[in-house]
């Protein structure tokens, strides 16, 4: 019996951190996906603008996401270059 609740005890000391990076890796691939919606939500607004038609492709769609509205300015000077 004693022996159990030692094993029990240890298990869920190693359960507790386990669990908390879990859940920050978690947070973390949330953030990066959220990123990357706004990203393509971004480009698919710019391209409504007439005479502007940037390519919605994973690098542009990374620029936009992480660089916000700044980083979607960018890459429409880019394209007008």
């Amino acid at each position: 019996m004693i022996i159990e609740m030692i094993t029990l005890i240890l298990l869920i000391l190693i359960a507790i951190p386990v669990l908390y990076a879990l859940l920050k890796i978690g947070s973390i691939l949330i953030k990066i996906i959220f990123h990357l919606f706004m990203g393509w939500i971004l480009l698919i607004l710019v391209n409504f603008i007439p005479g502007i038609s940037i390519p919605i492709t994973l690098l542009t769609i990374l620029v936009s996401g992480f660089g916000g509205i700044f980083g979607t300015i960018l890459l429409v000077i880019l394209y007008l270059i």
